[in-house]
């Protein structure tokens, strides 16, 4: 099952593709009770964050577009 809750690897792959910035997998970092910023992830929170980034890229929006 696909976690996407907030601080989640594919809320904050959306989120990098969201803001324009490079894909650098990572989860927490982003306050409301999602833990400090960790960038040390399995393979499957690997595949959760490129997931999350890929379907912003696919489907989503871009906040300078």
């Amino acid at each position: 099952m696909l976690n996407t809750q907030h601080g989640s690897p594919f809320d904050r792959g959306q989120a990098d593709s969201y803001y324009g910035r490079i894909p650098l997998p990572h989860k927490g970092g982003v306050g409301g009770g999602s833990g400090p910023r960790i960038e040390i992830l399995s393979e499957q929170e690997k595949w959760e964050y490129n997931t999350g980034f890929e379907y912003n890229e696919k489907f989503g929006e871009r906040k300078y577009d």
